[in-house]
């Protein structure tokens, strides 16, 4: 047996995390952030885009994963020819500083799971926002 013993577990409920709306027809639910993930070297959250909905095309200085949950998309790489498309069972990964964005196809919504490879959220957009 361990002389000292393991930290606990961190347990997170989902339907206790606030929502927060984003511009353009999207939420974020944070799983693990910046609020309760003290020591944790990752930041998740689960994203639900509406239809029509795009990002605007940004970069973090980290690796980020998504995994699509329900719906359809596709996703891009700025400066790469195509896209990839999103459906439930794919997960991409994004490599840290690439401008990237994806966007809802169909008429339902898109849910992915994304996970920040570092503990806080850092988003540099490619451009100013409209309007």
């Amino acid at each position: 047996m361990p002389e000292t013993l393991p930290s606990p577990l961190t347990v997170i409920r989902e339907d206790e995390r606030p929502v927060v709306d984003f511009v353009g027809g999207a939420t974020y639910r944070t799983l693990i952030g910046d609020d309760n993930g003290a020591g944790i070297p990752i930041r998740t959250g689960i994203q639900t885009s509406e239809p029509g909905y795009a990002t605007r095309e940004h970069s973090h200085p980290y690796v980020e994963v998504l995994t699509v949950l329900e719906g359809k998309g596709e996703a891009w790489l700025d400066g790469e020819v195509g896209t990839v498309a999103m459906e439930p069972g794919v997960t991409i990964s994004i490599p840290a500083g690439r401008v990237h964005g994806f966007r809802v196809l169909g008429t339902e919504q898109l849910v992915t799971y994304g996970i920040h490879t570092f503990g806080k959220r850092i988003v540099k957009y490619k451009d100013a926002p409209a309007g």
